[in-house]
């Protein structure tokens, strides 16, 4: 067995490649691409692990040169030597608040600025999950309440939290504040993000204000990942204008080959196609275009 938690018959993955060509997909009206159903996901995901958690954290508005040996990010570093590096991950487009919503949602749902609220009622990766018997929460450091709907707070932003603009996940029990997030990694959701404030997430602070909260806020998460059956992915929304938007993006955690650089050219609609493959779920919106990340799983 690769992974403890694979679909490894080979009956499994022909009856799924069976199904699969007897569904069409379906055209996103936003971004004019097109979802494939639950029974059009292929037996890629029979080569990727199914994690029992995963915690997603972005960061913001910095270059992947402007991390990639950086001495202002050690931290960053030596989790990617501890994991695995994308070295050809870019974001989508500029500014920020498209990059988060098409992650979460395989689409940019038609926003090109930062502007709030929004409200969107097409699928997401935290209903999906939901759907499937599975687990969603978002963890915002600075978030005044759970559930909070307004567009800022202290150095919350709400831009930065797509689930806010889907009101089924956008709710008290799924939109919560950092200080939600569980001590007892085991009570994690199947899938969470959690998104530093505007200092953290590097938007109005350092490099190494950054890296410094990430690694005392979430490196014991990380090395409890290794041997949980549990994955980190660290990211970014986009670059600072003056690359071609590369951005840094990581992974740590079991079943990932450490120190490894996957050449494989990725952007947020792979990663959401990656989470949405490991768990079986339907591609949705520009993610059904993608390919899962398929090089950095260590055999086992």
């Amino acid at each position: 067995m690769r992974f403890a938690h694979l679909a490894t018959t080979a009956a499994a993955v022909a009856l799924t490649l069976v199904a699969a060509s007897a569904f069409a997909s379906e055209p996103d009206e936003h971004s004019g691409r097109r979802t494939t159903t639950a029974a059009s996901v292929t037996a890629a995901n029979a080569s990727l692990p199914r994690y029992d958690h995963i915690v997603v954290v972005p960061f913001e508005n910095k270059n992947y040169t402007s991390i990639k040996g950086s001495s202002s990010a050690p931290y960053l570093n030596s989790l990617a030597k501890q994991g695995a590096l994308s070295v050809n991950s870019f974001g989508l487009t500029h500014p920020s608040q498209p990059n988060y919503i098409g992650l979460f949602s395989g689409s940019m749902q038609g926003v090109d600025d930062d502007s709030c609220p929004n409200a969107f009622s097409k699928g997401n990766l935290g209903q999906q999950l939901i759907d499937a018997g599975k687990s969603f929460k978002a963890y915002s450091e600075g978030l005044p309440e759970a559930g909070y709907t307004g567009c800022k707070s202290g150095n919350y932003r709400r831009k930065h939290a797509p689930w806010a603009d889907f009101p089924t996940v956008g709710d008290s029990a799924h939109h919560l504040p950092y200080s939600s997030f569980p001590t007892d990694y085991s009570k994690l959701p199947t899938v969470s993000f959690v998104v530093p404030d505007m200092c953290h997430d590097m938007h109005d602070c350092s490099v190494g204000t950054g890296d410094s909260w990430l690694k005392d806020h979430l490196d014991n998460y990380a090395q409890w990942a290794k041997t949980h059956n549990s994955l980190l992915v660290m990211t970014f929304d986009e670059d600072n204008y003056t690359s071609v938007n590369q951005i840094y993006t990581s992974f740590v955690g079991a079943h990932v080959k450490a120190g490894y650089e996957s050449k494989q050219q990725i952007n947020h609609y792979s990663v959401l196609r990656t989470l949405e493959d490991m768990y079986g779920l339907p591609a949705l919106g520009g993610a059904a275009d993608k390919a899962p990340l398929s090089d950095i799983w260590a055999a086992e």
